[in-house]
């Protein structure tokens, strides 16, 4: 199954055939591009999908076609208020949810921030860090309960980790001089080692976890970038790939980008994907940390797979955050 689908296809093309009735989804970033798609492809297929957002009246907005799609396909949707930003917003959901009792066939850790000035959080953690991971790693580990066997985490990564492993030493850049994309690689490696990390705790009971990188898409997420820095870097990796013999780099649309995720959530085999990364719709191959980051196309690095990395995470993040799990 991981060979049929690949990085132009689509979350219909995916999904086709699929039916996910009875099946209960939360989605966390509903307001725009892929958090968006993501949970559309869902519900149409018969999902009741829950989705969480900070701003609720953008996200109404934005998921119109959202709930017209799932009163097609015979799923449902409805908004829940999260800020990632703020622990004490993501605590008020997962109390919420948790005080409805119904459980999650599927969590997609889908909202994120990308390449942000130097910033903090409500709870003073550095704004990629703090929002990316921590504010998922407390979400998620709250309504882990909810999570029956047969359930699945999909967080999502990016080939961003590549930038920079973790480093538990200084995670919020009180001695490191601040590159917002170093602080990105930071988060989205986390993103990774904490699917590592949940899916060791919890697959002996038959819940699974995986980390995905959707691809190259142009959504809100490079909304701090300037549009002549994106042109430059886009320019680069041409250089690189004609370098490599790899044809230009195409930008995914934003069913393309949102496909991996619903592959990894309710397509591909639990053991094929669980504690891994998976991008264009298949298992990722670990490369090397000494191979240059311009010369890989796929790929993740062995430091964002490392068990004993993704258990020294989970123990920092739970001191910062002063909650264990």
């Amino acid at each position: 199954m991981a060979d049929e689908f690949g990085a132009t296809s689509t979350t219909d093309e995916v999904l086709t055939g699929v039916t996910l009735a009875g099946r209960r989804v939360l989605v966390t970033g509903v307001s725009a591009g892929l958090g968006v798609e993501t949970a559309r492809a869902l519900a149409a297929h018969g999902a009741h999908v829950v989705g969480a957002a900070r701003d609720l009246e953008k996200a109404q907005a934005a998921t119109a076609q959202v709930r017209a799609d799932a009163a097609r396909g015979g799923g449902g949707f409805e908004l829940v208020e999260l800020d990632l930003a703020s622990l004490a917003s993501v605590r008020a959901c997962a109390d919420a949810l948790n005080a409805r009792a119904e459980p999650f066939d599927l969590v997609i850790a889908n909202a994120g921030v990308m390449a942000t000035p130097l910033g903090h959080t409500a709870d003073g953690f550095e704004t990629q860090f703090g929002t990316n991971h921590l504010g998922h790693f407390v979400l998620v580990n709250r309504i882990a309960p909810l999570m029956w066997a047969g359930a699945r985490l999909v967080n999502l990564a990016s080939s961003g980790h590549r930038f920079s492993d973790v480093d538990l030493d200084d995670p919020n850049f009180e001695r490191t001089p601040y590159d917002p994309f170093v602080a990105y690689g930071r988060s989205k490696t986390a993103n990774i080692l904490f699917a590592v990390a949940f899916d060791r705790r919890h697959r002996a009971r038959g819940v699974r976890a995986t980390a995905v990188h959707p691809g190259g898409i142009q959504t809100e997420l490079a909304r701090h970038m300037d549009p002549g820095q994106i042109e430059a870097m886009v320019v680069q990796i041409n250089q690189q790939r004609a370098a490599n013999g790899e044809p230009p780099f195409a930008w995914k649309t934003i069913p393309q980008g949102a496909a991996t995720s619903v592959w990894a959530g309710v397509v591909a085999q639990a053991d094929a994907v669980g504690g891994r990364y998976c991008e264009n719709c298949h298992v990722g191959t670990v490369v090397p940390d000494d191979v240059a980051i311009s010369a890989i196309s796929e790929g993740v690095r062995s430091y964002a797979l490392d068990p004993a990395r993704a258990e020294a995470l989970w123990s920092r993040s739970e001191e910062m955050v002063g909650e264990r799990f």
